[in-house]
């Protein structure tokens, strides 16, 4: 118990004082603090009395029988002066600010602390506002220094680009040092921006367009300040706050705040989305539970495509022209709908329901995909329904399948955290998984967490990591099952928990024997010594007496393989013999590419299973799902998966599709091969917000809305469900998918009736146990549950604590096998070609390329090739080559880089010309178990062209920056100013004690 003004109250273990304080309401200033950030201690605004002494709350923690006094003469004193001081670097003109939105904490704190005048005039600063960036602008006249910026910046987005110059006559914050911003390693996530207590970063998007007042001309809004400025001596700042908050107030009329769920990776970041008619103002992310405060650039500045010019407002039916070409035209709903439903009626009549397919979108909602399952099913009569996890992460299912029995990620993202070791392999997740990236670097920068990174390009995490190991290409599996053939023979595995939680594991030894760590080295390259001491550092790190162990995260680098699944069994394996399930810090974590990749799959939109992974051919499953329906038979045989469609358009079994929300013409391997086939389709939909490149093969196009326009839910990589929410109304003319499956299938005969997506969601948790707690209710704001969640709403965050998803309840080791690679590089293609997505671009990069100052910062697609390759064939940077495979050739710029090395090049993604998109040369292998494309599986060959240009990364892409790392603010530079005195007594002592309570909070693993 603690005594706060005289009342006991309990305190809580590791918290601090400030946090007591405010879970008790008990109102005291704190400019600097925040609670994600933890102590930065630069503001000394919540000095109180503690013990007797002045000391701040932000940095002491909670002791049994403390006597807190926040009141006291003393403190108040030390406030009102430390406040002062901030006053001194922050010009106030709230009422003409973009940022008095009620939640400044500047112009709170002057209202809180009952400041009426200035005893230090403001002092502008001799520097100009940074407008460098293309989503934020810098103003040091509004900076007060706090440094919350920079401690996001080092310490949680650990992006390490700013930091304060204590040490000049006048501190500002800065960006690599003293560069433009747009000129540093910046990688604009917004962290800084969305923990700014005041309006000195703010975004673009804000400015004078989020108040009443705001967007008057700058010589006006220049006087507008002066006069408050003049008016203040005499009357104070109470009228004039007084202003503010009438002006504030009234914003709330236009200004709406909707609570929205990312759209781009899995990590499922959640967040309050301000709009203002159509346009967005800001993303303000809070407390989303995967995230805070935490965004990346695309989740904090990406949303421009919600309202590009070019979004679908009218279905658009192919024609023929006179001049036998074809042409698109207009149509009304009723038109387009009822030639959909002509064509389906006929093919199925004519050529049966299994000439149809339906292929689900990963980025539309768990609801989206029930219906679009639900219409291949029990409409049409086909288990021919996919999405594009078959594309990536299906091979990482089936491993999981094979040896734990759930196909999710064993915990959250606080487990990873709460890892002693994380081991990454084939994930680029700084840049694909950003903000889960952020966790890992944080635990590894504050709280020495190991990182073992295994990859053929030395992205960011490798650069971190305290070891990084390159690997010959496909050969990941034979390293991983030599370190479990090591690890068991050498006797230390974790044969207490194999010999209780474990079957399978003479099967398993005798399917490794070859894979000695000599074997190992002629197949990986990796050194004998260095997979000696990475099982060694594995098994250290796995030690079940103490908290934590290893997680191992893996995504495209390992699933689009050939051996994919066999390599994603082989990660799991070596978790199984290390020990590493059932406690936090420990499991598997396949990271999920797209923001509802994970749900399209949950929620049935595979061919071999209905919700919640319930087999086709389990007759009991059939029946509860028909009873339920009421009409329509089911089928119960496997239905083509996406990669078995593309051969039966080609082979003239497959008539109909219906494509919604992928670009599946330009992601698909072999890209040409794929638009081939859909010239054997008799009739071709698409649905999508934009006129896609796959749109141009269709017949029909519906225009859809994106998920700032729908209700429903999304469910992350943590298997976390969460709900979005309608924030902008539907583009005039568009409609969200859910409501266009239900038009399509009525028209069909369905006669359903769903009125909003929360009946969908309650049909489904109906019929699948996996969410049969699951409710709209359950999951409002920012609530969120991780299946399986039981029907009383209790969820899982962490899998098998009481066992494994199998009947016995133990795990399996499974015997799997090495693959190697198809397209070994020869004399004629030379090359080994990766491929993967850069950090500002998502997949293809149709919305990314449609928000200005991203595009701005990667404006398209390149070629990576290593600096010894580049001095063989005489390339520089900007040189036009040609990538020429068995399969395809594109014509793209040279990008001379050290993150490839040797003879391996790489080709993002994402191509703003869609001529020059990876897949024109990727081939028809394929992972043996799911069909999944071996993107990673080819040889090129390099030809350099007489062209040259400009460096395709532009001067303003973070990669040309040069982060000064350092942890965080470095307060104890401010207070070694000689201009610093502490606002109260005992300066020293109480500094010192202070500044090692922080320390102590981060070593002990405090909360973020």
């Amino acid at each position: 118990m603690i005594s706060v003004n005289g009342v006991m109250l309990p305190g809580k273990p590791g918290e601090y004082v400030v946090d007591a304080l405010n879970r008790f309401k008990t109102e005291v200033p704190q400019v600097c603090y925040h609670h994600q950030l933890g102590p930065i201690q630069t503001c000394d605004t919540c000095i109180v009395e503690i013990d007797g002494q002045l000391i701040r709350a932000c940095a002491t923690p909670v002791r049994e029988g403390q006597v807190i006094r926040t009141e006291v003469a003393a403190a108040r004193t030390a406030r009102e002066e430390a406040y002062d001081r901030i006053l001194g670097n922050h010009s106030l003109y709230c009422t003409v600010c973009d940022n008095n939105n009620g939640n400044c904490v500047v112009h709170n704190t002057v209202a809180l602390i009952g400041v009426e005048h200035q005893n230090r005039p403001f002092q502008p600063k001799p520097y100009e506002i940074d407008n460098s960036n293309p989503f934020y602008r810098y103003d040091p006249d509004q900076c007060i220094l706090c440094g919350r910026c920079v401690e996001a910046c080092q310490n949680l987005q650990v992006n390490e680009t700013l930091s304060i110059n204590w040490e000049s006559a006048n501190p500002i914050v800065l960006w690599d040092g003293g560069k433009p911003i747009g000129e540093s390693s910046c990688v604009s996530c917004g962290h800084c921006v969305t923990v700014c207590p005041c309006n000195a970063l703010q975004e673009k998007s804000m400015l004078h367009e989020a108040g009443m007042f705001t967007g008057i001309p700058l010589p006006m809004f220049n006087s507008a300040v002066a006069v408050v400025k003049n008016i203040e001596p005499s009357i104070g700042y109470t009228p004039i706050l007084n202003l503010s908050e009438i002006e504030s107030a009234g914003r709330t009329g236009y200004i709406e705040k909707t609570k929205t769920v990312c759209t781009y990776c899995g990590v499922g970041c959640s967040f309050e989305v301000w709009t203002k008619d159509r346009h967005i103002l800001k993303i303000e992310p809070t407390e989303g539970p995967a995230n805070g405060v935490s965004t990346c650039v695309k989740g904090k500045f990406g949303f421009e495509y919600t309202n590009s010019v070019d979004r679908l407002t009218s279905p658009l039916i192919r024609e023929a022209s006179p001049d036998g070409t074809s042409r698109f035209r207009e149509a009304s709903w009723d038109e387009a709908l009822g030639l959909m439903a002509s064509k389906m009626n006929e093919i199925r009549t004519k050529h049966g329901p299994d000439s149809m397919a339906f292929i689900a979108s990963s980025k539309c909602t768990n609801e989206e995909s029930y219906l679009m399952q639900k219409l291949a099913r029990q409409v049409v009569g086909t288990n021919n329904i996919d999405n594009c996890s078959r594309y990536c992460q299906s091979p990482a299912t089936q491993g999981l399948f094979r040896t734990v029995g759930y196909g999710g990620d064993s915990g959250t993202i606080k487990d990873i955290e709460n890892a002693r070791l994380v081991m990454v392999v084939g994930a680029n997740a700084a840049e694909n998984h950003p903000v889960l990236a952020t966790r890992v670097k944080r635990a590894h920068k504050l709280r020495g967490q190991q990182l073992v990174v295994i990859d053929l390009r030395e992205n960011e995490l490798a650069t971190r990591a305290d070891v990084f190991l390159r690997p010959n290409p496909s050969t990941d599996f034979v390293l991983l099952s030599a370190l479990c053939k090591y690890i068991l023979d050498s006797g230390i595995a974790a044969q207490g928990f194999l010999d209780e939680w474990v079957n399978g594991l003479e099967e398993f030894r005798a399917s490794i024997a070859e894979y000695t760590l000599e074997r190992a080295e002629e197949i990986t390259g990796i050194p004998v010594h260095d997979l000696e001491a990475l099982a060694l550092r594995l098994v250290a790190a796995s030690d079940r007496s103490q908290e934590g162990g290893v997680c191992i995260l893996w995504a495209m680098g390992v699933t689009q393989q050939c051996g994919g699944s066999e390599t994603s069994t082989a990660i799991s394996n070596l978790l199984l013999v290390t020990g590493n399930y059932m406690r936090t810090g420990t499991g598997a974590y396949p990271l999920r590419g797209h923001n509802n990749v994970q749900g399209a799959s949950d929620f049935g939109s595979m061919p071999n299973y209905l919700p919640g992974y319930q087999k086709v051919d389990d007759a009991e499953v059939i029946g509860r799902f028909e009873g339920l329906w009421g009409k329509g038979s089911i089928p119960t045989s496997k239905g083509l998966d996406n990669t078995e469609m593309v051969r039966a358009m080609h082979d003239d079994k497959l008539k109909f599709m219906y494509l919604k929300g992928e670009e599946m013409s330009l992601t698909d391997a072999n890209a040409s091969h794929v638009q081939e086939g859909y010239d054997h389709l008799e009739f071709f939909v698409v649905q999508d917000i934009f006129f896609s490149e796959t749109a141009h093969y269709a017949d029909l196009v519906l225009p859809a809305s994106p998920s700032l326009e729908k209700d429903g839910t999304f469910t992350s990589t943590e298997r976390r469900i969460q709900r979005l929410y309608t924030a902008i109304a539907p583009l005039e003319g568009s409609k969200p998918d859910w409501q266009i499956i239900q038009l399509v299938a009525n028209a069909l005969g369905a006669g359903w009736n769903y009125a909003h997506p929360s009946e969908i969601m309650a049909e489904a948790a109906a019929l699948t146990p996996l969410f049969a707690g699951v409710t709209y209710e359950r999951l409002e704001g920012f609530a969120s549950l991780c299946w399986p969640v039981n029907p009383d709403g209790s969820d899982t965050p962490l899998l098998y604590t009481e066992g494994f998803h199998f009947p016995d309840g133990k795990a399996r080791l499974y015997p799997a096998e090495y693959l190697p690679r198809m397209e070994t590089p020869d004399e004629e293609f030379d090359l080994h070609l990766n491929s993967g997505r850069m950090l500002e671009h998502f997949h293809e990069g149709n919305m990314t390329f449609r928000t200005a100052g991203i595009k701005q910062n990667a404006p398209d697609t390149f070629v990576e090739v290593s600096p010894e390759l580049a001095a063989e064939r005489g390339l520089t940077s900007g040189r036009l080559v040609r990538l020429i495979s068995r399969h395809g050739a594109i014509r793209l710029r040279a990008l001379v880089t050290d993150r490839v090395a040797g003879k391996e090049v790489f080709v993002p993604m994402n191509a703003d010309d869609a001529s020059k998109a990876v897949n024109y040369l990727t081939g028809n292998h394929r992972d043996r178990t799911t069909h999944t494309p071996a993107y990673k599986d080819h040889a090129v060959r390099l030809e350099v062209l007489p062209e040259m240009g400009i460096n395709p990364l532009p001067r303003s892409n973070h990669r040309w920056g040069h982060p000064t790392p350092q942890n965080g603010v470095e307060v104890e530079r401010k207070w070694a100013r000689p201009d610093y005195v502490y606002p109260g007594d005992g300066l020293g002592l109480l500094q010192g004690a202070s500044l090692n309570s922080r320390v102590d909070k981060f070593g002990a693993g405090a909360d973020d």
